[in-house]
């Protein structure tokens, strides 16, 4: 009797659960039709198209005032060489340049983008809209396109199950389709690898040949996955389940603009020789860049290097003068910067401090500014940025090696006006030292390195191509000499 007494109270108790689950179901009777079925979409407003890179594009563009750099730049049209895009519906892109104009555009700073519109530029021409004049000629043309993609480079997949069952209830009764209870629970999991590659070159403008080791070469991979889940009760015969299916696939298109945003970043940076790694986390130093910087402090002399290090030491908080002679302050500032370093002349010291510069660039920015105030005031006392000319040579600037800062640009003339200054921009250290107006009856001042800076073209007043110094002011940057520009107005 004891045991009949207690199956009667196992069947009551698993007729009461099934009984509230009839009762769910049968509240839920309107959304259960198949009549009835609908589907809500979503609403979204437009929204900024923002990316992980849209702050490193323009740190670098402020990056390129810092030390003083500057480039016209061309872009080719960027394409998809692999024919995926026709022939693996539009899985990738066909065309990218936009993509690739967005991004040179948003670096701003001293990185001036100049679109390739040949037809355009030829109908403004007939219908005499526009001509030639006054527009920028590039120093580089940036060329590429995407090289590789490859699907299905890795898949996985994992399983799981689960199931349990009850020992039978004994329950006796006809109307009860069956007399046990169970669970069971089905997860399945897959995903797949490919990989995009973009290759991007630089082209000189005016040779059209490739500029030396000037080239970026990127990938990125994108994901696939795909989730099942079900899970399932069986009470006395009645089963009821639930399900569920997810498949995701990472925008091609969304990766390829990382992808060219980081080539962008990488090459730019590259061509002007700036530390813009330091604009992206756990990026590792281009050593293209810091094999210019050691060849080029190496070639300066003795006092050039000091005072090389003393522009940067001024730049980082120092205050310490920039005349080219070692004294106690400079010693000071370079045992506070590296404890132990005293040698001024020590390269691998120099480049240490030179992309320093790029931690705190708000900081630098303002020694900048304050450099530029002080140049401006001509302080006897304190000449930062200024070691003093050759008695011999006085048609130059005295300029360390390092100039970064803008010069002034005065209207040419050839009677009372004043002469044209040139527009100079060449040291990493560079330092916001303008030229000197020189007097009315000599010949304008020219930047050390530039004898042909301060010249302009008398025979069509179009705007000029001259080679700018490199970034330390010697003259041996036959891969990357930035072109610096001057417009007669």
């Amino acid at each position: 009797m004891p045991d009949a007494h207690h199956n009667i109270f196992r069947v009551r108790r698993g007729l009461g659960l099934l009984l509230a689950l009839l009762v769910l179901s049968l509240s839920a009777c309107a959304k259960l039709d198949p009549r009835q079925v609908d589907v809500d979409l979503p609403a979204d407003m437009p929204m900024v198209k923002e990316t992980s890179f849209d702050k490193p594009l323009a740190d670098l563009g402020r990056m390129t005032q810092i030390y003083g750099k500057r480039v016209l730049i061309q872009g080719k049209d960027i394409t998809d060489f692999t024919g995926l895009s026709t022939f693996g519906y539009g899985e990738i892109p066909r065309d990218i340049t936009e993509m690739t104009k967005s991004a040179l555009n948003a670096i701003g700073g001293n990185v001036v983008y100049i679109p390739y519109s040949p037809v355009y530029i030829n109908n403004q021409m007939v219908t005499g809209y526009s001509n030639f004049q006054g527009k920028l000629i590039p120093d580089i043309v940036l060329s590429g396109g995407i090289t590789e993609f490859d699907r299905g480079l890795e898949s996985r997949g994992s399983n799981t199950d689960f199931g349990v069952t009850t020992k039978p209830f004994n329950v006796n009764q006809s109307w009860v389709p069956g007399d046990i209870i169970s669970v069971d629970y089905n997860q399945e999991d897959k995903e797949s690898l490919a990989r995009i590659t973009l290759d991007f070159n630089l082209l000189d403008f005016q040779t059209m040949a490739g500029v030396a080791r000037m080239q970026t070469v990127n990938t990125i991979n994108v994901y696939k996955a795909a989730a099942d889940k079900e899970l399932g009760f069986t009470i006395f015969g009645p089963t009821f389940g639930l399900k569920g299916t997810v498949k995701k696939i990472q925008g091609r298109h969304a990766a390829i603009r990382l992808l060219v945003q980081t080539s962008v970043l990488q090459i730019v940076g590259k061509y002007l020789y700036l530390p813009y790694w330091k604009l992206i986390p756990e990026m590792k130093p281009d050593q293209v860049v810091l094999d210019k910087i050691r060849q080029d402090f190496r070639n300066l002399s003795q006092s050039e290097k000091i005072g090389e290090m003393q522009t940067c030491l001024y730049l980082k908080g120092y205050n310490v003068p920039v005349t080219g002679q070692m004294d106690s302050r400079t010693q000071a500032a370079l045992a506070n910067f590296k404890p132990g370093a005293r040698n001024a002349a020590d390269t691998e010291l120099y480049v240490e401090l030179w992309s320093s510069l790029g931690d705190n660039m708000d900081q630098v920015a303002n020694r900048r500014e304050m450099l530029a105030r002080a140049l401006e005031g001509e302080v006897p006392t304190e000449r930062v940025a200024a070691a003093p000319a050759p008695a011999k040579k006085a048609a130059k600037t005295e300029a360390v090696p390092a100039k970064v800062a803008e010069q002034k640009q005065e209207k040419p003339a050839p009677k009372k006006e004043k002469p044209a200054t040139e527009r100079a921009a060449s040291g990493p250290a560079a330092v916001a030292h303008g030229s000197q107006p020189a007097p009315v009856k000599k010949s304008a001042p020219v930047v050390a390195g530039q004898p042909n800076a301060g010249r302009q073209n008398e025979t069509d007043g179009m705007a000029q191509v001259v080679r700018a110094q490199p970034i330390l002011g010697t003259k041996s940057a036959a891969e990357a000499l930035i072109n610096e520009r001057q417009t007669a107005e």
